[in-house]
This record gives C-alpha cells, structure tokens and sequence, in this order.
C-alpha cells in the first residue's frame, strides 16, 4: 500500500483523464495522492479533483518559479487553508537554478513569498510543502529565521546531499524522495534515500514529471509511485510492504487528513 505524497493531477495532459488515473492507482495499492498547488489561479481546478475524490488531498500555494502570478498575503492562504480538503500549505521554498541573469539579490521577491507560506502555515498548524533547488542555504536559512519547524512539513522532492537533509530533519521536517531515486545517474540520491530515517521518508511522483524506471521520460502519473516505493525498499533491504505502511503511516500522521476520508 502507497501513498503519493505530491503530484499535479489538474494539470492538462492529467486532468482529463482522472477516472483512469484514479483506477490505475488502485490497480498499483495506491490509495491516496495529495494534488499540489503551484499558483492561485489554478488552485479552483486543484479544489476541484480534491472534491470529486475522496482519496485526493490538496495543498494551497505559490511555486517559487511562478513570477508573473497574483501574489498572496499571509491572510489569503490562512483563508484559502481552512478548505476541508486542504492539508497543506505549498509549494513554495526557493528556486535559483534559472536566474536569466539576475543577481541572488534581485530574487528577494521570492524570499518574502517563502515567509508569507511559513508564516501562514504556523498560523494554520498545517504541514509545509518546499521545494528547493540551487538553493539550499538559503530555503534553510529561512526555514530557521521564520520558525518553520513549528509548522513541521515536507521537503518535496529531493536531490540535495546528505548534510541537507540532516538539517531538515533538525528542523522536524520529512524527506520526499520521487523517481529520480530510481535514475542509474542518481547515486548520490540513492545514498541519501538510503540513509534517511524510516519514520521520516515519503514517496512521490511529482506528475506529470519525473516518470521513475521503467517508464522514464514519458507522462508520469501517481499509480507509479508504488516503483519508487518498491525500489526504495530494495534499495534499504527491507520488505515492500514494510516501506509501503511507514511511508503511508508518515504521510497520514503528517498531514492529518479529516478522518472520514480515511477509509477511501
């Protein structure tokens, strides 16, 4: 038994195809999937699915990549958040790795928006999402200045090394590892994966991206978390099912969905 802990199933490509999505889940034990917010103008069709599944979850947020969007307020999430089938706040964290050649100074825009989501989930109590890339230091750094471990939360997929993830575990924070775990290129990763604490590790898809082996490079969907899981299992040596139920143990414990919708 899985869980996807982050996909995009509203996206197109996805969304229209949600019944076959949702049976392929079940055909592959997966019984749940957090569908994640990357801006507000989406977030309605994000709602959307939530609704229409009982085993769909969803977050509220703004991606880091996401510039030319409505900006929100500390209020507006806090707001937006009290949907009875939002768990999370997020996306959000840092991103540097396409500056376009701007300076580390001219990405302050996306600092303050950080703040804004931990500070409106420290307010909910509901778990962070983060997404970091090329920007370890500083997604760590501010995750410390704004209090980010009272809310708890969820490095989202993750490729940094090891000595990150130490931190964010300090900081009370889940490690999520997605397909990319299972790339012959990601040695480094399989490291990591393989160290990180059981009670502390999630699985992903990150669909429609990031397809692990065997289906790499095409449209990635969340029935195939359960390859991450079964990889990760061998990789740790231990049983799949044992990797099944602490990674869907975690997720439930983490995000605490309404409990009616556990069932599902």
């Amino acid at each position: 038994m899985f869980v996807d802990s982050h996909c995009h199933i509203n996206f197109p490509g996805l969304v229209e195809r949600l019944d076959e999505l949702l049976e392929n889940m079940r055909e592959h034990a997966v019984t749940h999937a957090l569908c994640v917010s990357v801006d507000l103008e989406s977030l309605p069709a994000v709602l959307d699915v939530a609704e229409r599944y009982p085993n769909v979850y969803a977050s509220v947020g703004v991606h880091p990549d996401h510039e030319d969007c409505a900006e929100p307020s500390v209020e507006q999430l806090i707001e937006l958040s009290r949907h009875p089938k939002v768990v999370a706040i997020g996306e959000t964290g840092l991103d540097y790795y396409r500056l376009e050649g701007r300076t580390l100074d001219q990405m302050e825009w996306q600092r303050e928006r950080f703040r804004t989501h931990i500070r409106a989930a420290r307010a909910v109590a509901k778990p962070l999402i983060i997404h970091t890339r090329a920007s370890a230091e500083d997604t760590l750094r501010i995750m410390r200045e704004e209090g980010a471990a009272q809310a708890g939360g969820v490095m989202h997929c993750f490729t940094e090394t090891w000595e990150v993830a130490q931190a964010a575990l300090a900081l009370d924070f889940h490690i999520s590892i997605s397909g990319i775990v299972t790339f012959k290129s990601a040695r480094d990763l399989q490291e990591v994966a393989r160290q990180l604490p059981l009670e502390r590790l999630l699985i992903e898809t990150d669909s429609p991206y990031l397809a692990p082996v065997p289906y790499r490079g095409k449209t990635n969907q969340p029935a195939y978390v359960s390859h991450v899981g079964r990889f990760l299992a061998e990789l740790r040596g231990v049983p799949e099912a044992t990797l099944g139920r602490a990674t869907t143990d975690n997720f439930f414990k983490l995000f605490k969905p309404l409990a009616v919708n556990l069932q599902a």
